[in-house]
């Protein structure tokens, strides 16, 4: 076969078919191909020409893995004039793309190609990290359809590909119906080339200055040349310049936009974009964007911050943790010339240059928050993305609780919306003391909670939270402009001291009896029973007991098997409820300890908790209501 990545040839790449002297072998896709397919050709990409960059980012991915891989293993050096080529072929009706880069063996042809939406360069990532962890190196792919975007100009797709370091080449190639067919092949030096087979009405993309243009719009900062033949010539398509090094009086909007969609292969526009040059003892270049939306493959998934460290405008990882995990949306690059190329993971993890280029960009980041959480209404929009994320930070960095509270936003159980700290203190009561938070699963289902009614009685606001991290930060959350952050279920005592907004409630009856004869016929299934003020409309709530934990965070730990031993929970009644003063009565009664259960049940659903005995309920139910309704005759 033709080596069509020799920089000087100037031909079409040779017809891409197997040896007939070696049968290929078809693999089946290891995904529902169709709807996948259908998927990225017609929701997925909202532009054709998209596959083009797609394609090019995925070459430049596999230039940056064999040169970093090269620092430790000096034989996959590239060579001097490593780029990527684009390559028409008018008469053949293809289009190649071509690297110098890494390449893929067969196994990895199998795992990379033949999985649809599996992020390969995440699997790459994976494997590096097990077999040489102190130095993993980034890679773009995040959704692992990128390659398959090829199927929406190409009726066939052929890839050929040799792994550096070895002498094996591979070829690929699948009509995108279900199947691939793997065979051997040659090339006569690492790396590989898609060939597509383009389609009748997608020979556009044949046309060199469209192709040019294409490239100058959405891959025209990639760091590595990009030449395109043409009238025997590969001719430059790309600027290849680090843009995180211009003065941003040189770059524009569109630019900037470009830029941060080929760095995460996103489709939105920055919400904000932070570029800057930090000069005197530290000096490094950023150049960091803030998402617009969420990407599909959330940044919860894996809780780490993946900004890009460069040294000299030479990527060396994205495992240097540049900013901490609650920053972790914010996509960019960092460059400095204050770590030498060859750095280990070892020496990312002991240098105090990192140390401080971490603080510097934390602070930068945390003032754009601040001065955007101003404008409030497109600030809602980066909070409703990414407030869970941020929250994180108040249970992992204490440095920066001061600097992250002002930029929380809540629900409330007085206001419409959202609201924040410095409006809820400034709508506090004269003799109120603390702030207080009510965590749970839905804002509209703590709108209803027992724990709300004493609150609601004396007027006082609660702000609501339903976000799994908002089980564990309020433990540590300290106070905010001088006022103290309290779990309002844990804030008995903090209602006894405020007084009722429409005076004196009726007396209570003695209910010591009676709370006696509950824990005795519900034994170990609560810590305690005891009569209740701040129960105002229902008969009974669940609560912490003496010493035991939040609810809501042991009902998540529990979900997440990972839950400790704890104390039963306590149960409150309200005096005043006709039900609890019915149930008064049936003490000694032959029916109170089912009747005791029953109650436990409704206060366990209250709280979001399933019955102990779902069917034991619905039976005790049932006869309870049976014996209330009249028996016609």
């Amino acid at each position: 076969m033709t080596d069509t990545t020799d920089p000087a040839s100037t031909t079409a790449p040779a017809s891409p078919t197997a040896p007939a002297s070696v049968p290929g072998e078809r693999h089946e896709f290891s995904a529902e191909v169709g709807r996948l397919l259908d998927l990225v050709v017609h929701a997925l990409y909202s532009e054709r020409e998209i596959f083009l960059r797609e394609l090019v980012a995925n070459a430049a991915d596999a230039l940056d893995r064999r040169r970093f891989d090269a620092l430790t293993e000096p034989a996959l050096a590239l060579p001097t004039d490593a780029k990527i080529r684009i390559v028409p072929d008018k008469p053949g009706r293809t289009l190649s793309i071509i690297d110098d880069g890494i390449g893929m063996t067969r196994d990895e042809m199998i795992s990379h190609l033949g999985t649809i939406a599996r992020s390969g360069t995440r699997a790459i990532s994976a494997e590096i990290a097990a077999a040489r962890p102190e130095e993993r190196p980034s890679l773009i792919g995040q959704f692992g359809v990128g390659f398959y975007s090829a199927f929406m100009v190409a009726e066939k797709v052929e890839v050929v590909s040799r792994r550096a370091g070895t002498d094996a080449a591979w070829r690929w190639s699948s009509a995108g119906q279900g199947d691939f067919v793997l065979s051997p092949d040659e090339r006569a030096t690492p790396g590989t080339e898609v060939i597509l087979h383009l389609k009748s009405d997608a020979e556009e993309f044949l046309d060199p200055v469209r192709l040019e243009a294409i490239v100058r719009k959405w891959a025209d900062h990639i760091t590595w040349p990009v030449t395109i033949a043409r009238d025997g010539k590969d001719l430059p398509a790309n600027e290849g310049t680090a843009l995180w090094r211009k003065p941003k009086a040189e770059i524009s909007e569109a630019s900037y936009a470009e830029f941060y969609r080929h760095l995460g292969h996103l489709f939105d526009k920055p919400w904000a974009t932070l570029h800057w040059r930090a000069e005197g003892a530290l000096e490094f270049y950023a150049l960091l964007f803030i998402p617009q939306s969420k990407p599909f493959a959330v940044v919860e998934e894996e809780r780490r911050s993946k900004l890009r460290l460069h040294v000299r405008r030479m990527f060396i990882t994205d495992e240097a943790d540049l900013l901490p995990n609650w920053l972790r949306f914010v996509q960019g690059v960092v460059d400095t010339e204050d770590l030498p190329l060859n750095v280990s993971r070892e020496m990312l993890q002991s240098t105090p240059v990192l140390a401080r280029i971490r603080k510097a960009l934390t602070n930068r980041v945390l003032t754009e928050l601040k001065s955007r959480a101003k404008e409030a209404e497109d600030y809602l929009g980066f909070w409703e993305n990414f407030g869970a994320i941020l929250k994180e930070g108040l249970w992992e960095d204490s440095g920066q609780q001061k600097d992250i509270m002002p930029l929380l936003r809540f629900r409330s159980s007085a206001v419409a919306g959202w609201t924040d700290l410095d409006a809820y203190v400034l709508r506090m009561k004269p003799a109120q003391e603390a702030i207080y938070l009510l965590a749970g699963e839905q804002v509209e289902a703590l709108r209803d909670s027992p724990v709300l009614e004493g609150f609601r009685a004396r007027g006082v606001e609660v702000l609501l939270l339903d976000d799994p991290i908002d089980a564990f930060w309020p433990d540590r959350a300290g106070d905010f402009a001088g006022k103290p952050i309290r779990r309002a279920g844990e804030a008995i005592a903090d209602l006894e001291k405020l007084p009722l907004e429409a005076g004196e409630r009726a007396p209570a009856m003695d209910v010591t009896a009676l709370a006696k004869a509950l824990k005795e016929a519900l034994g170990e299934a609560v810590s305690e029973v005891r009569a209740s003020e701040r129960l105002v409309e229902s008969a009974a709530a669940l609560t912490s007991g003496a010493a035991g934990g939040d609810l809501f965070r042991e009902r998540l730990m529990r979900r997440a098997g990972r839950a400790f031993p704890s104390p039963p929970p306590a149960l409150e009644i309200n005096p005043r409820h006709a039900l609890i003063q019915g149930l008064a009565a049936q003490v000694g009664e032959a029916d109170f300890a089912d009747l005791a259960t029953l109650l436990l049940d409704l206060a366990r659903i209250q709280e979001g908790e399933a019955p102990r005995n779902p069917a034991a309920f619905s039976r005790r139910v049932g006869q309870v209501l049976a014996a209330s309704l009249p028996v016609r005759a």
